[in-house]
Formats: structure tokens, sequence, C-alpha cells
């Protein structure tokens, strides 16, 4: 048994470079989506929700509640643009591809190629139901930055029942 089996620690994957917290705080391959909060451009107490599901490339970009962002007509717009740039920073081009089932040929996968392969499949808007979801886990993500470091195991993050030892 390793010692992340005998733990309530889990092994964090380093992103691939830095990344740019401010403008895209969130990002994550999940629920068949790349999904995250982007921040606004204009208003520095506003956020977006923005997501691209894998396979058919449908986006969706609304604020925090709820209400569709108007720029997302036709085609992805800036928020989802930012987003994919910063899953590419954080998981790497080649598993952000893989995981949205992008076919990028014999090209090298970057933010910029995703952007261009997905785009040109003229992407249609999604129901954006999951923005509700993907903010409340950026919320408690948010919550567990403002924890003092401790190793005492938080009982929030046990997801296992406590097995016995077999002798």
């Amino acid at each position: 048994m390793s010692h992340f089996e005998r733990s309530s620690t889990a092994r964090v994957i380093p992103p691939a470079r830095p990344r740019k917290l401010a403008k895209v705080p969130f990002a994550e391959l999940a629920d068949g989506r790349l999904q995250g909060v982007v921040s606004s451009g204009s208003d520095i107490g506003r956020v977006y929700v923005s997501s691209v599901t894998a396979g058919t490339y449908a986006y969706a970009c609304s604020t925090n509640n709820n209400r569709p962002f108007g720029g997302a007509r036709g085609g992805f717009c800036n928020h989802i643009g930012a987003l994919i740039n910063e899953a590419v920073l954080q998981y790497g081009a080649e598993r952000v591809a893989r995981y949205l089932r992008t076919d990028l040929g014999d090209g090298e996968a970057t933010a910029h190629t995703l952007h261009l392969v997905m785009s040109a499949t003229r992407p249609l808007p999604a129901d954006g139901k999951a923005a509700a979801s993907v903010f409340s886990r950026f919320l408690r993500h948010l919550a567990y930055l403002e924890l003092a470091p401790a190793t005492a195991p938080l009982p929030e993050m046990q997801w296992f029942p406590p097995t016995r030892a077999v002798a």
C-alpha cells in the first residue's frame, strides 16, 4: 500500500507553466467539459462561468448569477478563449486536446491551435445549466485556500469510509 493510499493527502500534478490566477482563477476538466471561472475585463467584482463541451464544443458563458454573456453569440467569446489558454497552462495542451476530443491532425497542440480547431466546427451554444455547480466548486476551492496549513485531515475531504487494516 502506498503512502497516498494510507493518508488523506493526494498527489497534486504541478501546472505545466505558472498561471495568472487574477484572470482565470479556476479551470477544470470535469463532467465532460472544460469549465471554469473567468474574471471580467471591465468590472473587478464580476466573474463569468465559461465552459466548452468535449466532442461537440458546445459552449456557455454566463455571469455568476446565471445571466448569459451577450458577447458569446455565434462563437467563442474572449472569456472562453482565456479559459482555453489557462487550461493549457494548467494541464498542458496535449491533455486538454485529448479530454476535449479535439483532432489536431499532425499539428502541434497549443492553446491557439485548440481554439482554431474548435472554432472551425461552428460550435453551438449550450444550455449553461452547469454554471451553478461550477461556481459552487470554485467557491469551495477558495475556502480551502483560506485555511491555515495543517497536517490534520479535513472531514469533508475524507471521501471514503475508514477501513480496517487487513492482518
